[in-house]
């Protein structure tokens, strides 16, 4: 069956590369992003989501979409070492990754509700394992299994699937602008990921595919690490 979803932070990375993947599936494609791509199949709305107005936009498109299924994409990470976190970073970084899941979430819910299917998949990360200069970034990205985890309580019977999809390191635009080739950076991640490379956006973007599927109707509540083996013996949440 032919489904509408919304994907945030669309314009490239996992973002793009899902949407693709949902399209070639015969899916109908919304994306929201800060900036325009060349071939993007289907609507695709350029707004910036850490503006604090823009929520309202955002909450429009979803109700005016009637969307099925919600991705949670968009992020911000600002790489700070501790002592050197000013609080104003950190609300940056909270804002932008969880202020647009909430707002869209909640705006797609009724029509969900009234057809009684509907998907939610948030973009968490490895870093929520523990990460040197995430700070910001992994605190939200770990707010966001908790949001996974609550609103799928809630919506259990509704039948309404909520889940996330943790990637390990993956060849993206914003991995790779704080994560140089030759960088310390680069370095500490490969090190950390059993099958010695980094994931392809591709790979990603099959995960959370899935998730948003019919087959997947008897998953809720889970976080589903893709990520090369990285999280292997480390406690997960």
């Amino acid at each position: 069956m032919k489904r509408r979803f919304l994907i945030t932070g669309a314009s490239k990375g996992i973002g793009l590369a899902l949407a693709n993947r949902l399209a070639g599936q015969g899916h109908e494609v919304i994306g929201v992003a800060r900036n325009a791509t060349d071939g993007f199949p289907g609507q695709l709305h350029l707004i910036d989501l850490s503006d604090r107005a823009a929520s309202n936009e955002l909450a429009a498109i979803v109700r005016d979409g009637e969307i099925d299924g919600v991705v949670n994409n968009v992020g911000l990470v600002r790489a700070e070492p501790l002592g050197d976190i000013a609080v104003g970073t950190l609300e940056d970084v909270m804002r932008v990754n969880l202020h647009p899941a909430l707002v869209a979430t909640q705006a797609a819910l009724p029509g969900m509700r009234a057809r009684r299917w509907g998907r939610i998949v948030n973009i968490s990360s490895l870093t929520v394992l523990g990460s040197v200069q995430r700070t910001s970034y992994a605190a939200a990205k770990a707010a966001l299994v908790s949001f996974t985890r609550s609103w799928a309580l809630e919506l259990g019977a509704t039948g309404i699937t909520v889940n996330a999809v943790s990637p390990g390191p993956t060849e993206t635009e914003l991995f790779r602008a704080n994560n140089p080739a030759g960088s310390e950076g680069e370095t500490r991640y490969l090190t950390g990921v059993p099958m010695s490379r980094f994931g392809k956006p591709e790979e990603i973007a099959a995960a959370i595919a899935f998730l948003l599927s019919q087959d997947a109707g008897f998953i809720t509540g889970q976080t589903l690490h893709v990520d090369g083996g990285a999280s292997i013996g480390k406690a997960l949440i």
